[in-house]
């Protein structure tokens, strides 16, 4: 363990920060997080019954939407104690609409446990999560789940996580059986089995020495245990060379650097609903996923300035925290959800939003559990907490203290791909429709709210059907809003075909001051995903420095607001080549204009093609419904990229399909399959569409 010896703890602290976890649990959807969640609640005393999904009574899945429909919607956090240790948990949705839930969390959070089907192995929205985690550098450990089901299979997961993860996965825990005989673990460091038992749900960790077969296997996992430490750490390099074995102790030492510096991932076997291997995963988190500590330099920039700032780790630090989720409560209003960096905050402390400028005072402060509140008199560097109090704030936001200004990194999220216009049911719910919006908005960054200047509709975007689902009972059950919703609409996107250069004045006199803008601007497409970059190329003064980002700001927004049907241009470059200005008439809103005409002018010279949103489609079905269900992928414009039997009798289906032919898609394999295949969907990326589709695109735009 990374040991500080100038971080400063408060004597009011309940735990040490040194033994503080805060972790997510992140996977694929039903591959059994909230069931894990639930486990982990009851053997660290938290709860004193076990809740499970399938029957609606899980604590962490406390949404009617998520009891109903038996998945998690939104990241649910709480807190436990293991063994001397606070570990704080965020229990992440696995569906794909839900991913900005994943990204917020994983923005907070120290370290995770993903968890895998030991059926279902890798799946999509396994990818998508593990490559968030590695986006903010989140060490990871690796369970594998439903060890008790049929098909199981640890070291195929093992090998999946290393081929289409990447990873270097590392057992430290195997699985004593398989399937219905799935008993316990052996711990490949200790040397013992650990069997649990049903009649007590499996409390109790009863440790036998090894029979001479389980021998054999933990000699092995040791072996490759040794040898992949050695590959990544100096010190078992050494030892290693030398023909010694080191101790338990070092080799733990050993396996947590490794891990923290995410060059292994220890991996674990369990079946969480039948109460196996729960235990031995807690001791794991605390052993090798980081304490607040080990994420010592805090990263942040100065407002005034945007240089970088180094901020570290303590109570006694400057305060300052990310505001990572909001949520509204019936019972006390608006939720801001905290992670503390540094410092430590207390009722009635004044706090600064460098985005806003202004100073709000915290009215409470809360440790959540789930939905359940429990009030806290001060919140410690490294907590994750929520307050109350605050107006302004918004997901991504930082309070700190004005006299010790700071900007953390923030969380990007990706944008809505499907839109469906929506109204009042009548006149006397327009009101109550428009403030559930506005809240749900606050929540959710990837629920997207504006008018159709055209029609006066209101529409409202998100990340697929079941997210606007959700949205629609949400503002039923806890809006009291009954609303009509129209067709659902693909997000498509526009894209230009070739490079383009356009000179465009804007010019206006009316007696007195004019308005003068001009300017030369060459348009280049970039490859898919690259984005939007603006470059000024102007030279010797034709342009003044002060009308380049009015220019750039018109082209913006012109780039938003479409060319072709009004669907947004992306992945494109700008020069600004070139200009002129009038000593008098030239003013900001004249550039702007300028800018935002040459954009639409050079777009058109370039000519625009319409992009559609590709979905990444998998299908695990009875072999006797894979060919209908082919031939319904083929008859989707799908492109079927492979097929796998991953079970007795069981295939996998994977194919891309776009996402205007996917509305009802859910029902139409559920009708093709007699209700026997699964299927999980996320977006894999933005392709051209066919000319004929396009014109019905267009046609239907008018």
């Amino acid at each position: 363990m990374t040991e500080r010896l100038d971080y400063h703890e408060s004597p009011r602290r309940q735990v040490r920060l040194s033994n503080v976890r805060n972790i997510g649990i992140m996977a694929h959807i039903d591959a059994g997080k909230t069931t894990l969640s639930e486990r982990i609640l009851f053997y660290c005393g938290r709860n004193y019954k076990i809740g499970n999904t399938h029957d609606g009574t899980a604590t962490m899945d406390w949404m009617e939407d998520e009891q109903k429909r038996g998945i998690t919607i939104t990241s649910a956090a709480t807190t436990c104690f293991w063994k001397n240790h606070r570990i704080n948990i965020i229990d992440t949705p696995g569906h794909v609409d839900f991913t900005a839930e994943v990204e917020r969390s994983l923005r907070v959070l120290d370290g995770a446990v993903a968890v895998f089907c030991a059926v279902g192995k890798v799946q999509p929205q396994s990818e998508t999560v593990w490559h968030q985690a590695q986006k903010y550098g989140v060490p990871i450990i690796a369970l594998v789940n439903k060890m008790d089901r049929t098909g199981a299979d640890f070291q195929g997961v093992v090998e999946d996580i290393r081929n289409k993860l990447g990873a270097n996965p590392l057992p430290v825990y195997l699985p004593i059986g398989k399937e219905a005989d799935f008993r316990g673990v052996i711990d490949v460091l200790g040397g013992k089995a650990i069997y649990f038992h049903n009649e007590d749900n499996g409390v109790k960790e009863d440790i036998q020495e090894l029979d001479a077969e389980q021998q054999i296997e933990c000699a092995e996992a040791f072996s490759f245990l040794l040898e992949t430490l050695a590959e990544v750490d100096d010190q078992i390099m050494e030892s290693y060379l030398e023909d010694k074995i080191p101790s338990q102790d070092e080799l733990r030492a050993a396996l947590r650097r490794a891990t923290l510096a995410c060059k292994i991932v220890p991996v674990a076997a369990a079946s969480a609903f039948k109460n196996k291997g729960v235990q031995p995963l807690l001791d794991a988190v605390t052993w090798y996923l980081p304490s607040p500590v080990d994420i010592w330099n805090i990263q942040g920039s100065d407002p005034a300035t945007g240089n970088e700032i180094t901020r570290h780790v303590g109570d006694m630090q400057p305060f300052s925290a990310l505001v990572f989720k909001i949520m509204n409560d019936v019972h006390v209003g608006k939720l801001f959800f905290l992670r503390i960096y540094s410092g430590t905050a207390s009722k009635g402390m004044s706090v600064f939003n460098p985005r806003t400028g202004k100073s709000e005072r915290i009215g409470r402060l809360l440790q959540m559990h789930a939905n359940t509140r429990e009030e806290r008199e001060e919140i410690f560097s490294g907590d994750i907490a929520a307050v109350i109090g605050l107006s302004d704030a918004k997901t991504g936001d930082t309070l700190c203290l004005s006299s010790n200004p700071i900007v953390l990194e923030s969380m990007t999220f990706p944008d809505p791909v499907i839109s469906i216009a929506v109204e009042p049911a009548s006149a006397a719910d327009r009101t109550k429709l428009t403030n559930g919006l506005i809240a749900l908005t606050e929540e959710d960054p990837t629920f997207k709210v504006h008018s159709d200047e055209d029609t006066g509709q209101t529409i409202i975007s998100g990340m697929g059907e079941l997210h606007l689902d959700i949205i629609l009972s949400r503002l039923r059950k806890e809006f009291k809003v009954e609303a009509k919703t129209g067709a659902p609409q693909v997000a498509y996107q526009e894209a230009l075909l070739q490079e383009a250069v356009s000179d465009m004045r804007f010019v206006r006199q009316s007696g007195g001051r004019g308005q003068y803008g001009h300017c030369v601007i060459k348009l280049i497409p970039q490859e898919r995903g690259s984005g939007i970059t603006i470059e000024n190329k102007v030279v010797g003064g034709n342009i003044p420095k002060e009308f380049i980002k009015p220019i750039e700001n018109g082209i913006l927004e012109a780039a938003a607001g479409g060319v072709l049907a009004g669907y947004p241009v992306v992945d494109f470059k700008v020069e600004i080549i070139d200009g002129s200005y009038h000593p008098v008439d030239s003013s900001e809103m004249a550039f702007k204009i300028a800018g935002s005409m040459a954009f639409k002018e050079a777009a058109k010279k370039a000519g625009i093609e319409l992009l559609e949103p590709i979905m990444q489609i998998e299908i695990n079905t009875p072999e006797e419904h894979l060919g209908d269900l082919i031939g319904d992928i083929n008859g989707r414009r799908g492109n079927l990229t492979g097929t796998k039997t991953v079970a007795r009798g069981i295939s996998q289906i994977a194919a891309n399909i776009p996402l205007s032919e996917l509305f009802g898609y859910a029902t139409a394999i559920r009708s093709l399959s007699h209700g026997r295949a699964v299927s999980s969907m996320q977006l894999s990326h933005f392709q051209s569409v066919p000319v004929h589709v396009q014109e019905k695109v267009l046609k239907k735009q008018g």
